[in-house]
């Protein structure tokens, strides 16, 4: 029961971090106005709890899971799991320090909005943020079925 409740919340954080990258993707946009900039940084918190709470799952399902940590440890698909994960957490770093400095001027200036050439960088790095993470589904399905494990 167990390794049943930790693959299942391992699986709804991941939703969830694809749920807040979207969103930030869909409020991050040229003409973006003051308001979205609050629920941006919003998105963001709560995709960096989420992200946080995934890895901390994750080492769970590692030592506590049905499988072994020998199954996860000895698998260079979850070595690529995790390199792609570390890959979309360093991405975020950029986003995270826009929505920062975004947020400070808006307290100053309550109708402060992002220059277009601000949105135009944040966006393109939320992109491929999204687009490596799109690719952990691939590492994960190939893992359950047994692939990567020496």
């Amino acid at each position: 029961m167990v390794d049943l409740s930790l693959a299942i919340l391992h699986h709804l954080l991941a939703f969830g971090i694809a749920a807040a990258i979207t969103a930030q993707l869909v409020l991050v946009r040229p003409g973006m106005q003051p308001p979205a900039v609050q629920l941006a940084a919003k998105y963001d918190i709560a995709l960096g709890i989420m992200a946080a709470a995934l890895l901390a799952v994750g080492f769970l399902r590692v030592f506590f899971g049905a499988k072994g940590s020998d199954f996860y440890l000895h698998n260079h698909v979850f070595w690529t799991k995790v390199v792609l994960f570390a890959v979309v957490g360093l991405l975020s770093i950029k986003p995270t320090r826009a929505f920062l400095r975004w947020r400070k001027a808006q307290s100053s200036d309550p109708g402060f909005a992002p220059e277009e050439v601000d949105i135009r960088a944040i966006r393109k790095t939320l992109m491929i943020e999204i687009h490596v993470f799109a690719l952990l589904p691939f590492a994960a399905a190939a893992m359950a079925r047994g692939y990567g494990y020496v």
